[in-house]
């Protein structure tokens, strides 16, 4: 199995969507993961999902999405037990994470300082939603305020429907693979200095990466993005959203030999031989009247019709879909976006996401389940030298 962080320890004290997301990305990769909740409550999003009686277990489905392959430890960080508790188990790991507001992790008691001393060679991870230093640093979050910030929502929607937000908290997940790529970066860093690394990591910073082509455009050429609802990012008539005779068709007809492929691909042969489309440069000169033709010709066939079409045809295409007509299809099958594991305490199983990408052919996915509340607690704390007299008085006053 491919799993190149196994022997390693995280301590991971995030909450939600991108800490999770980036401790569970290297979990995936062999990492012991500990998850760190307060004892009773756990992760806000251990209540959050569309199946109530999951909630109702501290089992939510948005929990559920993000802590397979971690372990869950309770220790109430509030009283001076706790709080030694957790110190020595960042004193045994090679990676720290926390996504709290900036400042408060060095009100616990736990700045970068204070566990570089704990351990010399810790990789310490900190999430948020505009960094560690900056005018809005302090400022409170989450993934549709990032978006609305960050100018993305200004390119989505028409000049008729204004603004529109991505559908999914791509904000939050693509900052938790932006965490894991710095933590697994700073690894191989403390392995080459022998030094303790610390990381910024922010959601806006990371919402500017995912437009990198958008603020480069801007600030050297002075383009400002405008709404642009389904059109391609080629603005090429001959690319984008296209009706069909039953929904949506997306096509990349950008250049020359794609346009040929395009009328090859439709039996519109015509269009080539008409003197307003026989060139690149006609063809931007009179992009209405090409795209009015080829809008005209799309409506005449389901969208699925064409798809094989073009695709027959060598021009990236592909119907509109939902998720569930996506998740049945073959191909889906085949790369295995998600791996299924049996609920613990419940008679049910659930799909969780597998690593981003294939290793010698093979899918990366979770083995053990997402952790019950506490369910580790007992276990990790043995191996530090606890009795089970100690662990019920812990549990008795409340630190665990």
């Amino acid at each position: 199995m491919f799993q190149p962080l196994a022997g390693l320890r995280v301590v991971d004290l995030t909450q939600v969507l991108a800490g999770p997301y980036a401790a569970y990305q290297l979990g995936l990769l062999g990492a012991e993961v500990l998850k760190i909740e307060a004892p009773g409550l756990g992760d806000w999003s251990r209540h959050n999902g569309c199946l109530p009686e999951l909630n109702e277990t501290q089992m939510g489905l948005t929990y559920l999405t993000q802590n397979a392959n971690k372990k869950s430890v309770t220790l109430n960080l509030k009283t001076p037990e706790g709080l030694a508790i957790l110190k020595r188990l960042i004193a045994g790991s090679e990676v720290f994470i926390e996504n709290f507001r900036p400042g408060t992790i060095a009100r616990l008691g736990l700045p970068f300082e204070v566990v570089k001393e704990l351990n010399p060679r810790i990789v310490y991870c900190s999430i948020s939603a505009f960094g560690q230093d900056g005018a809005m640093s302090r400022r409170p979050a989450y993934d549709h305020v990032v978006q609305g910030m960050c100018g993305i929502m200004k390119t989505t929607g028409t000049p008729e429907t204004g603004p529109l937000k991505v559908g999914a908290p791509y904000v939050d997940y693509a900052t938790g693979l932006n965490a894991a790529f710095a933590i697994v970066s700073a690894l191989h860093e403390t392995r080459r200095s022998g030094e303790a690394v610390q990381l910024d990591v922010a959601m806006l910073d990371t919402s500017m990466l995912l437009m990198a082509s958008l603020l480069t455009s801007h600030l050297t050429g002075g383009w400002l993005p405008k709404p642009s609802g389904n059109e391609a990012w080629s603005q090429s008539p001959s690319s984008g959203a296209f009706e069909t005779a039953d929904g949506l068709l997306m096509i990349a007809a950008n250049n020359d030999r794609q346009f040929r492929a395009l009328c090859a691909g439709i039996s519109r042969p015509d269009i080539l031989e008409d003197p307003r489309w026989a060139s690149p440069e006609q063809r931007a000169l009179h992009a209405g009247e090409l795209r009015s033709e080829l809008v005209a010709t799309f409506r005449s066939r389901p969208a699925v019709e064409w798809e094989e079409a073009l695709d027959a045809a060598g021009v990236p295409a592909a119907m509109v879909r939902s998720l569930d007509q996506l998740l049945a299809e073959d191909h889906a099958r085949t790369r295995r976006f998600t791996e299924r594991l049996d609920l613990p305490g419940a008679e049910r199983a659930i799909d969780v996401p597998t690593l981003g990408f294939k290793v010698d052919g093979d899918t990366v996915a979770p083995a053990v389940a997402p952790p019950l509340l506490g369910q580790d607690t007992g276990a990790v704390l043995r191996n530090l030298g606890y009795s089970e007299a100690d662990l019920r008085r812990l549990e008795e006053q409340g630190v665990i």
